[in-house]
């Protein structure tokens, strides 16, 4: 039997990039849309769609923005306990906090534990898709999986590889890595709503072997995506290449292995040369922002601008736990701070569809999910855009819809999710 819901209030759908043309005029506002069996299957007039469909259960949101969930395109799920630890940059960071802590999920209990409180805390902050960073055990990507599979998410998850400088207790070897990658990507890869990305952590955490051990992964099962981190600190760079010393640069010590292509995912991407630039845009590659990690641990400002006019693909990520908070609100928020320090006041729905369409484009979901259209899948968030005192006062001076939602990208926090969507069921309202 069929299941309808109606959702009536500000409806924002992306008609296009809004990097592409005034980004002012990307969007149309509706007054409702139709779910239909976790599917949108309309969107227009609250009128129209009651006729449509007399026998929806119609949820009424009043005048909170409606837009498709959060999709935050990197981050570690097990560093959900250690996140806002002072005081490091990325190398001691690792070594102080995330390494003592990923050391932990050897235990299957614990993994569990953590997954579900990570996904408990992503839905509260309206995000409804994410791509992470799970540790070296395999029991860490089935906690992650089973969490998500229970939720009913759509997600992306891959066992961290790790055969040098690391601990003991995380590290594995270019065989292991191989294959329990395979055996986890057969389990996983397009159950439900599920997707597996190979994962070698970084260059410097990796041998050369165990780097064409995951290539040779890729070219197996090209349908997967592949997330590392690129290029995220000037020391780190100087660092691959003492260990990588015949690479042209940092990006060479994954193109020379197989581990460059159109369904990559390279975390941080800040200090890149004109030779790396090139050959990522060249395979359609995406750079993952993650602006509340790069200021918190030091690491640069991002140009998100100059990389989205030379045409390169981008999403947005929070970065869980080198990233300060598990919002996507403050995501846009950081991300039009250093857009500031760049030279690029970043537009309203420039943020907005960057957190949700230009993510879901850089995980290669944006046929299922990111965008508010017939046929897309029924991930929402409800936006109240008068959540505190000081944004109301506020966003009551708004001549349209950006200057409404602006203070709240800003201000924002979890207050500001008055409901949220996953696959057309509402797990908060």
């Amino acid at each position: 039997m069929s299941s309808l819901t109606l959702i009536t209030g500000q409806v924002l759908a992306f008609d296009r990039s809004p990097f592409d043309g005034d980004p002012a005029g990307a969007s149309t506002l509706h007054e409702a849309l139709l779910i239909e069996n976790g599917r949108i299957a309309a969107v227009g007039t609250a009128q129209e769609l009651r006729a449509q469909a007399p026998q929806a259960t119609v949820t009424n949101m009043g005048s909170r923005l409606i837009s498709a969930g959060f999709v935050d395109a990197h981050v570690h799920y097990p560093q959900t306990a250690i996140i806002a630890s002072w005081g490091k940059r990325l190398i001691d960071w690792l070594n102080t906090y995330t390494f003592p802590e990923e050391m932990r999920f050897a235990d299957p209990a614990y993994a569990a534990d953590i997954a579900g409180r990570y996904f408990d805390l992503m839905l509260a902050h309206g995000t409804t898709t994410c791509a992470s960073y799970a540790t070296i055990h395999p029991a860490s990507v089935t906690a992650f999986f089973e969490a998500a599979q229970a939720r009913g998410l759509r997600a992306v998850a891959g066992k961290t590889c790790m055969d040098r400088n690391a601990p003991e207790g995380l590290r594995d070897t270019a065989q292991s890595a191989y294959d329990n990658s395979k055996a986890l990507l057969e389990r996983w890869q397009g159950v439900d709503r599920l997707s597996y990305a190979i994962t070698p952590r970084f260059s410097p955490t990796s041998t050369p072997d165990q780097l064409a051990a995951l290539g040779a992964l890729w070219s197996e099962y090209p349908e997967c995506l592949m997330q590392t981190h690129l290029s995220e600190q000037v020391d780190e760079v100087a660092w691959v290449k003492s260990l990588y010393p015949e690479a042209r640069d940092y990006l060479d010590t994954y193109e020379s292995h197989g581990l460059l292509g159109a369904r990559g995912l390279y975390g941080h991407a800040i200090h890149l040369e004109t030779r790396e630039r090139d050959r990522l845009r060249e395979m359609g590659a995406a750079l993952i922002h993650c602006p509340t990690s790069n200021t918190f641990i030091g690491s640069g400002c991002f140009n998100l601008a100059a990389r989205v006019a030379e045409g390169q693909r981008v999403g947005l990520a929070t970065d869980t736990g080198g990233g300060s908070s598990f919002s996507m609100l403050r995501t846009m928020a950081a991300a039009y701070e250093i857009g500031q320090l760049t030279g690029t006041a970043l537009h309203p729905a420039q943020l907005l569809w960057l957190a949700t369409a230009g993510s879901a484009k850089a995980l290669h979901m944006g046929a299922h999910i990111g965008t508010i259209a017939p046929g897309m899948e029924a991930d929402l968030v409800a936006l109240d855009l008068a959540s505190t005192p000081a944004i109301a006062q506020r966003s009551a001076q708004a001549n349209d819809i950006w200057e409404a939602l602006f203070p709240t990208i800003m201000m924002g926090d979890d207050r500001a999710i008055a409901g949220v969507w996953v696959a057309g069921k509402a797990v908060r309202i």
